[in-house]
């Protein structure tokens, strides 16, 4: 089974949700957003960008010696 996206309510005004993988646990949390509309197109923009997303490693080299 995949990792699937659940949808929450975050008081009275906002939604957030959250991506769980196969077994349950959760992976990602979003930020609140305003309405349902704009949280189903932040799940349509991660899903169209995790696929061709590039790993960027920000950490710092170490010094050459």
């Amino acid at each position: 089974m995949p990792g699937k996206f659940e949808i929450h309510r975050v008081g009275h005004e906002a939604y957030r949700f959250r991506l769980t993988d196969k077994n349950g646990k959760v992976v990602a949390v979003s930020p609140d957003f305003p309405h349902l509309s704009a949280l189903k197109d932040g799940i349509k923009a991660l899903r169209e960008n995790a696929a061709t997303g590039v790993v960027v490693d920000l950490r710092q080299k170490p010094p050459s010696s």
